[in-house]
């Protein structure tokens, strides 16, 4: 059976500028308010969450099924999904909007300087979850249009089927009533370290609290691993080697597809917490959100040499 991914597609373009941002505070001190800047290297590629966890739960052999909506202009973004066979059916072209679009401008300090442009995202909510509620056993309400993850996950409750509660940085959309509900509908709360500070703060929950009333909640702290409260217990989750770190954008969907391919094996929390953290390791070795490619057979030679024991599944 699949995996129901509400979230987003996006077109991402990436460019890498060769300075530090603090320039900019001297050209606008100059008066003239107008700035001009030369980008060396620029990338343009397929992102948003719903893409990005289907990619990597097809790699791992998982079924993903994305659902979303998109635009006029997501047919080159069709092509790669067909040649991932991942399938399109739950997807939605608005006819009169340009698919969701970042344009991220980094400096020689990792800072970055984000545009987003919401386009097809703002009608998610026309999907609707009864339409894969046959195909999918569990699912992800993940960053979306706000409105559209509060009705996806209304939905998902009434379909029965299980769910991750994903947000992402859209997570400061919500209000403590929000975000109690989705605490009430949601499975398993997958956050990280910094979204989580919000969440508690808004809800005035602690860690454990919150574990009482959800199967699991996974908080990630990046290069330190992961906490997941689950069944009563605290398991600390050890980072896994990354080759290299290249680009940590994004590694959050991987990960979240890790968690996704542990529960739809009904495998241990300690062993999905650590197939999730190498997919996140992958991720980083590579620019790009979907760009990185691993087969099982070498997923489950670098999960041994990481973490000690054979991936069994």
């Amino acid at each position: 059976m699949s995996v129901l991914i509400c979230g987003s597609f996006t077109y991402d373009t990436i460019m890498v500028l060769n300075d530090k941002f603090k320039f900019f505070n001297h050209a606008l001190d100059s008066g003239s308010g107008d700035l001009y800047y030369v980008i060396p290297d620029l990338r343009r590629q397929y992102g948003g969450c719903a893409g990005n966890i289907a990619y990597n739960l097809k790699m791992l052999g998982g079924q993903p099924l994305p659902m979303a909506t998109v635009g006029t202009d997501f047919a080159q973004y069709a092509d790669w999904l067909d040649s991932q066979g991942i399938p399109r059916t739950c997807i939605h072209q608005v006819s009169h909007s340009y698919t969701a679009q970042n344009f991220v401008t980094i400096d020689m300090e990792d800072n970055r300087i984000t545009a987003f442009y919401a386009g097809a995202m703002t009608f998610s909510s026309f999907n609707h979850v009864a339409k894969a509620a046959n195909k999918a056993t569990l699912g992800t309400v993940s960053l979306d249009h706000s409105e559209a993850m509060k009705t996806h996950a209304l939905q998902f409750t009434e379909a029965a089927i299980p769910f991750i509660f994903d947000p992402g940085h859209s997570i400061t959309e919500f209000d403590s009533n929000d975000l109690l509900s989705f605490v009430e509908q949601a499975n398993w709360i997958l956050v990280n370290d910094k979204e989580w500070a919000f969440m508690s703060d808004t809800i005035d929950l602690t860690e454990e609290e919150v574990a009482i009333r959800v199967q699991a909640l996974v908080i990630t702290h990046g290069a330190k691993g992961a906490t997941i409260y689950a069944e009563g217990a605290k398991y600390q989750i050890p980072a896994a080697r990354a080759q290299a770190v290249n680009d940590t954008a994004t590694c959050g969907d991987a990960f979240c597809a890790g968690l996704l391919y542990g529960l739809s094996k009904d495998i241990d929390w300690e062993t999905t917490g650590r197939i999730a953290a190498l997919m996140g390791a992958i991720k980083a070795e590579h620019h790009g959100s979907q760009t990185h490619l691993v087969t099982l057979d070498t997923f489950k030679a670098r999960f041994k040499k990481n973490f000690g024991y054979a991936l069994i599944v």
